[in-house]
C-alpha cells in the first residue's frame, strides 16, 4: 500500500498548487517584511497576537502543510510552549523562530505584508494576487468538496483552545 506522503508528492492537485504558489511568489519577490530588524526573529506576522494575523489556509493547503511536516519530521507545537509564547506564535516555527516548512508556507503566510512593506515599494499586485488566492480555493473546493473552507491554521492543525 503507498504511502499518503507518497500519493500526495504525486498528486495533480499538488502540483497545481505548487505552480499558483510559484507564480504569487514570483509577484511578490519585491515585497519584504521590514517591520522586523535585520536578524530579529520571528517576524511580527509569525506572532499572530502581534500582527493580529493567522492564515485561514484551504484544505489542499493543509495537506501541503501536513505532506511539507511529515517529510521533514515535523510536529507542529503547542504555541504556548514556543519561546516567544507572549505573541502567540505560529505553532511551524522551530526554537529558532524560522519557519520549519517555508517551502510549502500557505498563501496567507505569502501573502500577508505588513503595511511597511507594502507601501515602500509601490503598487501592490491586489487583483493578480486575489486572483491566484481564488484559483486556491477552486483547487481546494475540487481536491476536497467537502471541507468546510478555510480556517485558522492553529484549528486546523488541531492546537486551538489548548
Amino acid at each position: 500500500m503507498r504511502s499518503p506522503a507518497r500519493k500526495w508528492s504525486r498528486n495533480p492537485h499538488r502540483a497545481q498548487l505548487l505552480e499558483l504558489y510559484v507564480r504569487a511568489d514570483a509577484l511578490l519577490r519585491d515585497f519584504a517584511c521590514k517591520c522586523a530588524p535585520a536578524g530579529e526573529l520571528p517576524a511580527p506576522c509569525c506572532r499572530f497576537a502581534v500582527s493580529g494575523h493567522e492564515p485561514y489556509p484551504t484544505a489542499v493547503e493543509l495537506e501541503e502543510v501536513r505532506h511539507a511536516a511529515r517529510a521533514a519530521s515535523v510536529t507542529p507545537r503547542d504555541p504556548r510552549k514556543l519561546p516567544t509564547a507572549a505573541g502567540r506564535p505560529c505553532p511551524l516555527l522551530s526554537d529558532d523562530n524560522r519557519c520549519r516548512i517555508y517551502e510549502s508556507r500557505p498563501f496567507g503566510c505569502r501573502t500577508y505584508f505588513c503595511e511597511e512593506s507594502m507601501g515602500s515599494i509601490g503598487a501592490w499586485p491586489r487583483d493578480e494576487v486575489n486572483a491566484i488566492g481564488r484559483q486556491i480555493a477552486d483547487l481546494s473546493a475540487a481536491f476536497s468538496p467537502r471541507e468546510p473552507g478555510p480556517r485558522p491554521l492553529t484549528r486546523a492543525l488541531g492546537l486551538a483552545n489548548r
